[in-house]
């Protein structure tokens, strides 16, 4: 059962083919066989699990079951989920459990997905290899002396590695279509504003936004339909109706224009994964889509202002954690500077501590204006870069990432070319679009992503050309060597 897309999990629940409760079984004892060797789950919760299964089989039984109902997925370690542990992969919160379950959780339950559990996860999302998780590191199904990319590696291995069809995942600069990518599996980061970040802990709060995980188009579809729409609580997300995602996915390309950027194709991509890339095109290009050279002049700049405004949000949103409310405290403090100090000092890792101090120093007097008004402005600039291409062309495509995989430890010296890893995903974010990643081929034996830039709130566009592709081509239904044996 677990080499069953999502897709087709609900269409064998609907058609009475197995429980919820026989395919939450399964799923949760292959998770318990393999999570030792991927550590692709931070918690994972049987008892509640079987008890959702079970309500599950009960509303498919009285027929007014959601196409939904009875699933099992897993949700990113980052969403709030009531009376179960939220660590966002830190010792700072590995005892926090959240008393409220974050509006994505909230609209998935309602749609009768199960929740097998948590996934792992770099630290507060702070990371592009899923080695800063507090839990050790997520292993890549496909090759376990590497990493699954970050900082939705957990995920993203527990799809590829069939533990679960789909999940939910973050993306602040690439967290959801960088280790899709690396993993391959398809993810999708929609429009800034599409998905409530409500009870979702913050890292960037202008850049986060929440988005699907799972082997198809067709699935991420799925999901998103359930996830997407209007929450009053969170103020960043936008009133507007949500589309059937569905409805579209078979459409043909004809006249599809799609932009083809030089920045993309220059030094530093893997020839390998170019040539995957261009093969990718090439197949759009059969089915009727029309091939756009374009320019994104200012993408050079994405990193360098990236790193200046997430941390900057960063400091901010991570003050709250202080040892006097929630989270870690560290033991017998002398006075309250001692009690903040050794509280931040123990709770966080490495990686977090480097960007609330590059944040702090961004955002202090005198740096301010020099540093983060400076970035914004380059923001301005990069999002005008896409609003002039997307005058020309309907969609953008190239690679997710310049390179597959690579081993553990291979980076962790070097924080600037680990930073580099998501030199074309960070563009989105920054300007707010929606983008997906799904497989396109092998380099070496693992997995290389092609990227797919939308319009605002074009996501039903996107999802078109992924399903079509998907349809020529069987990267998406690939899986590990280990997995498939």
């Amino acid at each position: 059962m677990h080499d069953l897309t999502l897709a087709e999990m609900c269409h064998g629940l609907a058609r009475r083919e197995f429980s919820s409760s026989e395919l939450t079984r399964h799923l949760l004892a292959r998770c318990a066989a393999t999570n030792p060797v991927y550590n692709a789950f931070i918690t994972l919760d049987d008892a509640g699990a079987l008890t959702q299964a079970a309500a599950a089989d009960a509303r498919l039984a009285a027929g007014d079951a959601p196409l939904l109902c009875g699933v099992p997925i897993a949700h990113k370690d980052i969403f709030c989920t009531r009376g179960l542990r939220t660590s966002c992969g830190s010792r700072m919160l590995d005892n926090f459990v959240a008393p409220y379950d974050a509006t994505v959780v909230e609209r998935l339950a309602a749609a009768g997905v199960v929740s097998l559990g948590k996934t792992n996860m770099d630290e507060f999302a702070m990371g592009s290899s899923n080695e800063t998780s507090y839990y050790g590191p997520v292993k890549n199904p496909w090759a376990l002396d590497c990493v699954p990319g970050g900082s939705s590696g957990g995920s993203a291995a527990a799809v590829a590695a069939r533990l679960v069809p789909g999940a939910t995942a973050t993306d602040t600069g690439g967290s959801i279509r960088q280790p899709a990518a690396l993993c391959g599996v398809t993810g999708l980061k929609p429009t800034y504003g599409r998905v409530s970040r409500w009870g979702m802990i913050a890292f960037a709060s202008s850049l986060d936004q929440a988005g699907p995980m799972a082997r198809s188009a067709e699935d991420v579809a799925l999901l998103l339909q359930a996830m997407a729409g209007f929450d009053e609580r969170d103020s960043t997300c936008l009133d507007r109706p949500v589309p059937d995602y569905r409805a579209a996915l078979d459409q043909p390309l004809d006249g599809l224009r799609i932009g083809v950027p030089a920045e993309y194709f220059g030094a530093g991509l893997n020839p390998g994964t170019e040539q995957a890339v261009r093969e990718a095109l090439s197949e759009l290009e059969r089915q009727g889509a029309r091939l756009v050279d374009i320019r994104l002049p200012h993408s050079d700049l994405a990193v360098p202002a990236y790193y200046v405004i997430a941390p900057a949000e960063a400091s901010a949103n991570l003050s709250r954690f202080d040892g006097v409310r929630y989270g870690h405290r560290c033991d017998n403090p002398k006075d309250l500077r001692d009690l903040f100090m050794r509280s931040r000092a123990e709770g966080f890792g490495a990686e977090v501590q480097r960007r609330i101090l590059i944040g702090t120093y961004c955002l202090s007097a005198g740096y301010y204006d020099a540093y983060y008004n400076k970035a914004q402005q380059v923001r301005a600039l990069i999002r005008q870069d896409f609003l002039d291409a997307f005058a020309q062309v309907d969609l953008i495509l190239g690679p997710t990432c310049p390179n597959p995989a690579f081993a553990f430890g291979a980076k962790g010296g070097d924080p600037v070319a680990m930073y580099l890893e998501d030199i074309y995903t960070i563009a989105a974010n920054l300007a707010g679009l929606p983008a997906l990643s799904m497989p396109c081929g092998l380099v070496d034996g693992k997995p290389v992503g092609v990227q797919i830039i939308g319009n605002y709130f074009d996501e039903a566009r996107m999802l078109n050309a992924a399903h079509r592709f998907q349809q020529a081509t069987d990267w998406h239904r690939r899986a590990p060597p280990e997995v498939a044996a």
